[in-house]
């Protein structure tokens, strides 16, 4: 197995990973050591800390993060959003025009040219794209509505950066900008836009809510959160069992449900998506325009983000146990791990023979896999880096394929082991429990 090479498989012995370290104490002191989730991430090489609220996602860190943008991008295209670009910073002189240069200035990272210009960070970028439809010209009605979106880092300086990717100085998000004629056809690509937020959430696999949000510096006529329910959570959500109302108790004193008088229950819970009907309030006094027979008039705007990188600190947090993390299949690092006997055991010739049909099984079924090649590890070793890691599957070939001629595959976060063929590891695969409706199928050809 050693002297063997298999250079189109990716190999735990070659990933680039932070060695499983305990915490410091200093650490072990602050709320960030409540979050599991957080600790598990740093410890099984997911993420590692460089400066206070910002993280470097590691190989499968990232991979996880493209897994999630591979799941957005395919319902922004059933949308019609096209992607963009924008420029990281944005004039200063922008954020003035609305007026959010000085409510937020606390919260900005601004820096200043060698020409004295002054530009922010952009948390958001409500400005720099109205900037763009204002540079481009007045649209013209036949091209709305327009959906543009990018995922791109977004910054902000936190006065108390905490919980890791939960609330940090630089995070990941995907925002999207939408522009219509007038307010009701806005108001109907909001409502085309939350479809397309609840397939995502849907897919994804965590259960969430969706509540009513408050519009804050972001503004408008209307807002919606997605929540994830979990005790680490920022937000509280007050919610109704009888008529399924959810609403953020910072816009609400009630104690019964508005709809029903059910009493209502509160939920700490972590917020991952934020929609807004902006109106004009952006397009107006930073001249995104359309003309309409010779007379240029405001678009009608709408806001969209959700928080990929908060998504997989909270996915990581609600599946995690103290030691491992499960993370919904979808966005796994790697779907199944491939682990092979330890070397100089009997069955060490006969499996290695196996490894690169297996793998193009899983190749061919569109399943991401990786090699743990580290065989002068026992196999009990490698399945504990599988558990810590979040693989939901495993395929050992170990003494059964000596005794039996099969593969052990074990079902990890069902804590389940299976006997397959090579000829069965696709039927198995393909059953409608273990596919869940696709989620698993992701080409690799795509990350």
């Amino acid at each position: 197995m050693a002297s063997k090479t298999f250079n189109k498989i990716s190999r735990v012995s070659q990933l680039f990973r932070s060695p499983r370290t305990t915490l410091p104490d200093t650490f072990e002191k602050t709320e960030e050591a409540v979050s599991k989730g957080y600790v598990n991430m740093i410890n099984n090489g997911i993420i590692k800390p460089v400066n206070k609220g910002m993280h470097v996602l590691l190989p499968l860190g990232f991979r996880i993060l493209n897994k999630l943008s591979t799941i957005v991008e395919k319902e922004m295209t059933k949308i019609g959003s096209q992607r963009i670009l924008l420029p990281a910073l944005t004039s200063t002189k922008l954020f003035k025009k609305t007026n959010r240069y000085d409510s937020d200035k606390s919260e900005l990272f601004t820096l200043t040219d060698r020409y004295d210009r002054e530009y922010v960070l952009g948390p958001t970028f409500e400005e720099a794209i109205c900037s763009l439809i204002k540079n481009v010209g007045p649209l013209t009605p036949k091209i709305l509505p327009l959906k543009l979106y990018q995922i791109s880092s977004k910054w902000r300086d936190e006065m108390k950066p905490r919980l890791g990717l939960l609330r940090s100085r630089e995070f990941i998000m995907k925002d999207l900008y939408t522009f219509n004629l007038n307010l009701d056809d806005a108001k109907d690509t909001y409502n085309i836009v939350c479809e397309a937020y609840d397939n995502i959430f849907n897919q994804i696999g965590i259960e969430y809510i969706k509540a009513e949000g408050d519009t804050g510096s972001i503004g408008g006529c209307l807002s919606h959160e997605y929540h994830y329910l979990s005790n680490v959570g920022e937000d509280t959500i007050l919610s109704c069992q009888s008529c399924n109302y959810h609403v953020n108790k910072n816009i609400s004193t009630q104690s019964e449900c508005s709809h029903c008088n059910a009493k209502l229950q509160a939920h700490s819970a972590i917020e991952v998506g934020h929609t807004f009907l902006l109106d004009t309030k952006y397009s107006k006094p930073l001249n995104a325009v359309y003309k309409d027979q010779n007379l240029e008039k405001p678009l009608v705007m709408g806001c969209f983000g959700i928080g990929l990188s908060r998504i997989m600190a909270a996915a990581a947090e609600i599946y995690s146990t103290k030691e491992e993390i499960k993370w919904p299949k979808c966005i796994a690092p790697f779907t199944v791990c491939i682990i092979p006997p330890k070397q100089g055991s009997k069955e060490e010739e006969t499996a290695v023979s196996y490894i690169e049909p297996v793998y193009d099984i899983l190749c061919k079924l569109g399943i991401d896999a990786i090699l743990d090649d580290r065989t002068n590890l026992t196999i009990g070793k490698r399945l504990l880096y599988v558990r810590t890691t979040g693989y939901p599957y495993a395929i050992i070939l170990g003494k059964t394929l000596i005794t039996k001629s099969v593969f052990e595959l074990y079902d990890v976060y069902n804590d389940k082991y299976h006997e397959v063929t090579l000829e069965s590891i696709t039927d198995y695969f393909m059953k409608s429990d273990v596919k869940e409706s696709g989620n698993i199928l992701l080409q690799e050809s795509s990350l």
